[in-house]
């Protein structure tokens, strides 16, 4: 059993010892189908981070070898990627200064920094962090990366180079190029053709995949027409395997790069993870973010040591390998094993692979990462939402990427404290025949109990919102006119308090009590009631001051039990009961059932398409 549990750190060795004969087939089958990907993609990728297409091979090969023994995802492919590649060449190319041995040696020891946050991240637990890039916000970075990399390829598409600058300025080179006839005809042909080619199989759904056929075909026609002369090429690979080749830095490097490995970390992750999960629901399977976390760690410390640069799982090559059949880890093993042989015995190949055919490549997989339907979706759904997005997408296209990622941090902080500062917030009333107490602007047909008020707040009490909900619970009670002795705080979503809000909490007491109302605190749960003894207010907020449930509190003022829900349902429910989160599970009409504080902010109403109508 011990040694069992120590290979849970190792799951590429458990699984090796539990390995099945009829998997090997489909592993090796999808090993040699992702390889048509890993090589073009690696290449194409380190030239987007401004290094020399074989360190994009050497970042393809360690990194899959040693998430292999590591990783505990099945069929998650390793390997650079289109969301990272700009994000390195920002960091590595102002410290290189046209050096391509010092870019290397930059690359390197990026993503040794990368990992080692990675592998930390991961011994410590903190799986968590990903949460601090939200969906809508990734979606606006996302895209805007995406089109970073389009823009920087389109001139290799076309046959002709600019000067780097910011993407505005980019955007005018290109259209100077265009209109100053620097296009070179055949490049333009190959590259356009190319990225033909890979649309219209990728559309056709083609087995084949149209990566490979591109640069195949493009390889072929460039050596039997003998037109290697005649447009930029990529050029033949040095013979060899993956190298040390971290000479020459410096500590003043490390200090240099540690924002942009702490940034390159958390967004490899985050991809990452979104993907592995997604993979591994689909398989019924559950992969633990933490020990994802150090195993992607772990490939990019050796992918550093060897001459590689970060990498992440591919969104592209991943669903390749699980389209093809992929098992297990053997079917990285076996792209690591193929490229290597393709280094070791063809690497002049290469040479005759238009340079607008991999910027094709290139182009081609950044596009997949475009979600402009999730935006729009956005827009529909939450415009706050929507504007954070947009908001990613125009730092990271303003200030650059590195700034963007802190950009987009900072924006997910801020939702967060917006959601938790300005939350949900509500009058409850009863609606007649529906069981719980309900928002009354969701149900504008509810009533108030006679001289009660029912509010709820939908987030942690806190030293930002406190004042928010004091101010709240006033207005409704001067909305309710004259008459009120009673409010009802609906406490069940307020998860957290802490002192200032306790504060602020005593001072609505007081005020309510000088007005001769009498705050009551229903369905508060213990830890939050801990908080407030610990506080010392427990002879303000006696025993006698909480409620179990709302329909307790309404019950026990009022003197009487519901009498309007016999043979009524759960909003919502058909059938058998499906409710969320009641606090009572009695008889219709008895106090704990109706003390249901029912439904939430936004929700429809229990007749609506969709309607979970507590």
């Amino acid at each position: 059993m011990t040694r069992d549990r120590g290979l849970t750190w190792l799951p590429g060795i458990d699984t090796a010892r539990h390995y099945r004969r009829a998997w090997l087939l489909r592993d090796v089958r999808a090993g040699v189908v992702v390889t048509a990907l890993l090589i073009p993609a690696g290449m194409g990728y380190a030239q987007v981070a401004g290094l020399p297409p074989e360190a994009g091979l050497y970042a393809t090969i360690v990194p899959l070898l040693v998430y292999a023994v590591l990783g505990p995802s099945r069929i998650l492919v390793l390997g650079p990627d289109s969301a990272l590649a700009p994000i390195i060449a920002a960091a590595i190319l102002p410290l290189a200064l046209g050096d391509d041995d010092r870019a290397i040696a930059l690359a390197g020891l990026l993503a040794i920094m990368v990992g080692a946050i990675l592998v930390l991240g991961g011994l410590l637990r903190l799986g968590f962090v990903t949460d601090l890039l939200s969906k809508p916000i990734r979606v606006g970075y996302l895209n805007a990366v995406a089109l970073l990399v389009i823009i920087s390829q389109l001139p290799k598409l076309l046959g002709f180079s600019i000067e780097s600058g910011s993407p505005f300025a980019q955007v005018a080179h290109i259209v100077e190029g265009i209109l100053g006839g620097e296009v070179e005809p055949l490049a333009a042909a190959f590259g356009i053709g190319s990225l033909a080619v890979i649309i219209v199989l990728t559309w056709l759904r083609s087995p084949v995949p149209g990566v490979l056929v591109a640069v195949v075909v493009a390889t072929l026609v460039t050596w039997m027409f003998g037109l290697a002369e005649r447009m930029p090429m990529v050029g033949a690979l040095p013979q060899g395997l993956p190298a040390p080749a971290l000479g020459g830095l410096q500590w003043s490097d490390v200090a240099a790069l540690a924002l942009p490995a702490a940034g390159i970390a958390l967004v490899a992750f985050t991809d990452s993870v979104v993907l592995s999960r997604t993979l591994a629901a689909r398989r019924g399977e559950s992969v633990d973010g933490s020990r994802e976390m150090a195993a992607i760690g772990a490939a990019n410390v050796a992918g550093g040591l060897f001459g590689g640069f970060p990498v992440s799982a591919s969104s592209s090559r991943t669903p390749v390998a699980e389209q093809a059949g992929a098992r297990t880890q053997l079917t990285g093993v076996v792209g690591a094993l193929l490229i290597v042989a393709f280094m070791l015995l063809v690497p002049g190949l290469t040479a005759f692979l238009p340079e607008a055919t991999l910027g094709a490549v290139v182009i081609a997989a950044a596009s997949r990462l475009i979600d402009w339907r999730g935006f729009v979706r956005l827009v529909r759904m939450d415009r706050v939402d929507a504007f954070l997005s947009l908001a990613a997408f125009v730092g990271v296209l303003a200030v650059g990427v590195l700034e963007g990622i802190a950009v987009t941090i900072a924006l997910s902080l801020l939702a967060f404290v917006n959601q938790s500062w300005r939350p949900y917030r509500a009058e409850l009333g009863r609606v007649e025949g529906l069981r719980g107490y309900h928002d009354l602007t969701r149900y504008p047909e509810g009533e108030r109990i006679p001289g009660v008020v029912i509010v709820r707040f939908d987030a942690p009490l806190f030293f930002a919102n406190g004042g928010i909900f004091d101010d709240y619970v006033r207005s409704r009670v001067r909305a309710a006119g004259t008459g009120v002795h009673t409010v009802i705080l609906a406490a069940e979503p307020i998860t957290g308090i802490d002192t200032t809000a306790i504060d602020e909490l005593i001072e609505l007491d007081e005020y309510l009590a000088s007005h001769g109302i009498r705050l009551i605190l229903a369905e508060m749960k213990d830890p939050v009631v801990d908080v407030l003894r610990a506080y010392g207010v427990t002879d303000r907020f006696t025993p006698d001051r909480f409620a179990p449930t709302v329909g307790a509190a309404v019950d026990e003022i009022t003197g009487t039990l519901r009498g309007d829900l016999q043979g009524t349902k759960w909003a919502g429910e058909s059938g058998a009961s499906d409710r969320e989160g009641d606090a009572g599970d009695g008889d219709p009409g008895e106090s704990g059932e109706s003390g249901e504080s029912g439904d939430s902010g936004g929700r429809t109403r229990p007749d609506e398409p969709g309607s979970s109508g507590r």
